[in-house]
Order: C-alpha cells, then structure tokens, then sequence
C-alpha cells in the first residue's frame, strides 16, 4: 500500500449503551472522504486490508475499493475474539443486535452518511440488518453471499454446528471440517482432489486437506468466539421487527445490489433470487449481481477478479 494511505491500528470505542466495539480504519480521513463500511464473515475480523488482510485483493491502494479515494472502516463483531475479549452471554444477541452497535459506533465517530457498505456471509445479513435500522443511512448496500434471513438450512447448518461445539473433544477442529462441506461444493473437491492419495499419511488428500483447515482455525480462534458467531449465523432476520420483508425493504433508500455465487451451498442462490423477486414487485431499487463459479460460498474469497468487475460497476 502507499506510504501515504493511512492505515489504523485497532482502536477501541465505547458507545453510549457503555457496549465497546473495536475497529480499523484505512485510507482517508473520514471526515472529508466518502465512507465504505465492510462487515467482515464469520471467522474473519477488521483487518481487511495490509498485513494479514483479509481482503487485499480488493481493499488497498489503487485497488477497487480504493483507500486513497475512500475512507473505509471494519469493525470487529463483539465477541469474535480479534481484539481479545470473547462473549459469555451471546445468546442473548441476535444480528440487529450487532447491526445496532454499528450503527451507533458510525455515528459516535462523526459519520453522517455511508457511501457503500458491503458484507460478506455474516457480515452481509448485519448489513442488511444495519440497512433496515436506518433506512437513510446507506447508500449502496451490497450483501454479499448472505441474505436478510437465515433460512431454514442455514438454522439446521448451525444447529449442527452447535451440537458439535458443545459436545465433540475436538470441537473447533470437527466443527471447521463440517462448515468446511459448506463452503464449498463436490465439484470443487473433485476438481481439486478427484480421489487421490496422501502418500505420507495414507489418507485421501481430501481428508487431509479437511485435517488441515480444522487444525489451522484451533490455532487462530477460540472456541467461545466460533460459538457466538455461529449463533449469529442462525438469528438474521430483518422482518423481526414484526413488519415483513417488502414493508422494510420498501422503507430502505439505498441502492440495493446483491452478490451471489451460483454454487453456494451455505447461502443459496435460489434464496436471494426470491428475495430480488419480491424486491422488484415492491418496486426497490435492487440489482442481482451472479458469479458463476465452481468455489461454492467461499467464491467471493477466492474469485478476485469476478468480485472486483462487479464492485466496479457499482462504484464507478
């Protein structure tokens, strides 16, 4: 990144609820420049961008959310474990929940307006969340690979997942592999492995590869942290408010585009093309963006050159 983009250290900040949320901020000064929130995914943090950055292929100097245009802040969802602090009493919590902190802690900080905010996975339905808070608040909101719910699949996924995190001697590990199935699809497997050997274990590379990824979770997260962010996964739900999809999505002023991958599994296509359906009946202004890819739902994280044509588009 250029030396002159400025790049925040985590920093902390008590809302008026006396909640503390902590965040990054990177590129220009928000003050002056226009703001692009990212809600980061479920076992990612608010360092989207520079050392261990999560999304550098899409978030940095000259790149397509660019930080010597924007000004760009990441918070950490309370209780993910980045900052070091882990929540006991999350299952009181829900996504408005966190899509209520966030707001909040914009405001504290001097933002009047969000140019753009994007979510991946989690992170998309706490956008959709922020968005259905404060309607005049956003700009551009941009869910991608998420939804403004969690359907029935998504609550039976971690439902599953929970029941492994409270009941397996390897919890974090088993519950990464399962999640792991989830994330991607058989035809990635198959392309990527298609039955062969681990020589040096005498396994199926697939295992291997799954051993792998539930071995390398362990060493970065906490098992507390996994728990409440699972437990987020299974409450997004906009119409909780007692009003339904179409009257909230009917109040929100942004500019609506969502992204979703073809193959998701985890957050299926099929979902968000009804929720475009009923969006253009109620006569909103939304856009369906479709990344055809064979990745599954981690495409968003993988496919870089797909995501940053359609976040041109839309930026530019």
């Amino acid at each position: 990144m250029d030396n002159d983009v400025f790049i925040n250290e985590l920093k902390q900040i008590r809302l008026t609820n006396g909640q503390e949320l902590s965040y990054q901020h990177f590129g220009c000064d928000y003050s002056s420049a226009p703001v692009v929130v990212i809600n980061h995914p479920l076992t990612a943090n608010s360092n989207v961008t520079g050392e261990n950055g999560w999304w550098n292929e899409i978030v940095g100097a000259n790149k397509v959310i660019d930080t010597n245009r924007f000004a760009v802040i990441a918070f950490n969802i309370p209780g993910n474990g980045y900052d070091g602090t882990v929540i006991e009493n999350y299952a009181n919590w829900h996504t408005g929940t966190i899509a209520g902190f966030f707001c909040a802690g914009l405001r504290q900080l001097g933002i009047t307006k969000i140019h753009t905010l994007i979510g991946g996975s989690l992170g998309a339905g706490i956008a959709w969340e922020m968005a259905a808070l404060s309607p005049n608040y956003i700009d551009r909101l941009i869910p991608i690979a998420g939804d403004w719910k969690s359907s029935d699949w998504m609550i039976a996924t971690t439902y599953i997942q929970n029941q492994i995190l409270e009941s397996s001697p390897k919890p974090l590990e088993i519950a990464r592999m399962h999640a792991m199935m989830c994330y991607r699809t058989p035809q990635s497997f198959k392309l990527r492995f298609n039955r062969t050997i681990n020589k040096e274990l005498n396994i199926y590379n697939v295992e291997s590869w799954l051993l792998y990824h539930g071995n390398k979770l362990k060493e970065r997260f906490q098992l507390q942290a996994y728990k409440a962010m699972n437990h987020l996964l299974g409450k997004i739900d906009i119409s909780r408010n007692g009003k339904s999809f179409e009257e909230n999505i009917q109040n929100i002023q942004s500019e609506i585009h969502i992204i979703s991958i073809d193959s998701d599994l985890f957050f299926p296509l099929s979902e968000d093309c009804e929720t475009v359906a009923l969006a253009e009946k109620a006569n909103v202004n939304i856009h369906h963006h479709i990344i055809s890819s064979d990745f599954g739902h981690d495409a968003f994280l993988m496919e870089h050159k797909k995501v940053k044509e359609i976040l041109t588009t839309i930026l530019n």
